[in-house]
Order: structure tokens, then sequence, then C-alpha cells
């Protein structure tokens, strides 16, 4: 067992990337993520095969559920069975932890 304080905005940057992903835990198909991505970006249609959690510590991003959509801002979480065919599109400059289980 490990134990670290971590700033969780600091341990992902865009370094003039579009997008940039850190997996912070890993067991099998679940996971903890940090995922920076710029404003404008997509993240294309794909699906998990995990439930899922998207919770944003900085900036906006919008998911795209066949013809739904979901705005997610600083501080907001959203969650979605696996399955689920999904996109993402950053509205801002945006920071976010993806959790699946």
């Amino acid at each position: 067992m490990f134990f670290n304080v971590e700033k969780a905005k600091d341990l992902i940057n865009l370094d003039d990337g579009k997008f940039a992903k850190n997996i912070l835990l890993e067991n099998g198909d679940s996971c903890f993520s940090l995922i920076a991505i710029k404003k404008d970006e997509i993240i294309d249609t794909h699906t998990s095969a995990c439930d899922a959690a998207v919770y944003v510590l900085d900036g906006e991003i919008e998911l795209h559920f066949d013809a739904e959509k979901f705005k997610v801002e600083k501080g907001e979480i959203l969650m979605f069975k696996r399955d689920t065919e999904h996109k993402v599109l950053a509205l801002k400059d945006c920071k976010f932890f993806l959790i699946k289980i």
C-alpha cells in the first residue's frame, strides 16, 4: 500500500499537446485516470468495458450519448453504464478524472 498527497491539477499537463492521459491506478479493466484536453478538441466515439464516472476538476466538457448531450463543468460529475457509446468535446481547456469500475 502507498500513501501520497498530491495536487490533482499538477499531475497532468498538456505541454502544447491537444490531449494527455495519466493512469493513476489500474486493476484489470478498472482504472482511475486524469485526463487533460484542449478547448474544441474531441475524444472520438468509443465505449467503456466498465461503468464510468467523469469528474471535472477544471474547465468544461460536453459528453454526447446518441441524441443526448450533457455539459459537465468544474465540480460536477456524470456517471454512465458500460457499453454506452459516447464522445467528449472540450468546451474549455479541461482536466477531469475518469473513474472506470
